[in-house]
């Protein structure tokens, strides 16, 4: 059977929040990440990097949130879109990686100048475009995958939205990657949690979320012992999905924290320097092509500075080289 592209029913914000105005929205991510059952969100996701805090978070999530000059929110309502694999039900399908939706979801969206925000999880992919561009994803998608829509939590079939003409064929350019890349030291895990087990580390996240981002640790002084601050947290649909470097996890009680199957470490690109802006397509294809070329597994999150790739830590020397290769910022 074709693959399946589900175009899920959040309606979702994306937003960053300056480190200094972090203290003014605690009341209410703690809300979000804690005690979602007194709110009506169904999709929230905080990740931490030393620029700011970005949050994506459904409509109702984001009324948890103050006004305030400390938040920026990108503008437009986003979608997300999650590729499931042919065959079975939906609890056995497997997800499949960024890598493997690299060809087929990423690059044509960035060949039809459709800026793609991305957030890997434990579980799974999500790629989310803006409610606007929704026509002209599904027209681009529509020959290589089954498109699905959930409506009222039940899925359905996603019906072309009737735009057949003025489409041109999309202009196949070649994508130098013009951002610098960098390489922080940090090993990180990618891993989730049983949200039974939430309330009894709830106090050690809050403290990770919010308190541990104090000065760089001694030692960390030269460039090229660049340890960076990054920990990202997702609850959606009821899964939680945790990156966090190695350090971070060892203050976790013992059996908490789920391990892959291969206990596999993941090393970071971080690509940007400059804030990407949204209308910069193409990031996401820039970077996950040459991976997907690569075969190399890997997870990628947006935020709104930078984008982040996370690859295995033995294959992270050639994917700079492969990335270096394509780039044009020296």
């Amino acid at each position: 059977p074709r693959t399946r592209l589900h175009i899920l029913e959040h309606s979702l914000k994306v937003a960053s929040i300056e480190k200094e105005g972090i203290q003014i929205c605690t009341h209410g991510l703690i809300k979000l990440a804690f005690l979602a059952s007194k709110t009506r969100c169904k999709f929230f996701s905080l990740t931490e990097t030393p620029e700011d805090y970005t949050i994506i978070v459904d409509e109702e999530g984001f009324k948890e949130l103050p006004q305030s000059e400390h938040i920026s929110v990108a503008d437009a309502t986003w979608l997300a879109l999650n590729v499931v694999s042919g065959g079975g039900n939906a609890s056995n399908s497997q997800p499949i990686g960024v890598t493997k939706i690299a060809k087929s979801v990423i690059a044509p969206l960035a060949d039809h100048n459709i800026s793609v925000f991305m957030l890997s999880t434990y579980q799974t992919d999500f790629i989310l475009v803006r409610e606007r561009d929704l026509p002209m994803v599904m027209h681009t998608l529509s020959s290589e995958f089954t498109l699905l829509r959930v409506v009222n939590g039940e899925t359905v079939a996603a019906h072309d939205l009737g735009v057949t003409n003025g489409f041109v064929k999309p202009k196949l350019v070649p994508r130098p990657i013009i951002h610098p890349l960098s390489s922080p030291s940090n090993l990180f895990c990618v891993t989730s949690l049983d949200p039974d087990t939430l309330p009894s580390v709830a106090t050690l996240l809050m403290d990770v979320m919010f308190y541990s981002g104090g000065p760089k640790e001694p030692g960390a002084s030269s460039e090229d012992s660049s340890h960076i601050r990054f920990f990202s947290f997702s609850l959606i649909e009821g899964y939680i999905s945790l990156v966090m470097d190695e350090q971070t996890t060892q203050r976790f009680p013992n059996n908490v924290l789920f391990t892959s199957a291969s206990g596999e470490l993941w090393k970071m690109v971080r690509i940007g320097g400059q804030p990407l802006g949204f209308d910069e397509c193409g990031i996401v294809a820039q970077i996950s092509e040459p991976l997907a070329t690569a075969d190399i597994p890997a997870y990628y999150i947006s935020t709104f500075k930078f984008d982040h790739a996370l690859v295995p830590e033995e294959n992270i020397q050639s994917v700079i080289g492969a990335l270096r290769t394509k780039s044009t910022a020296q």
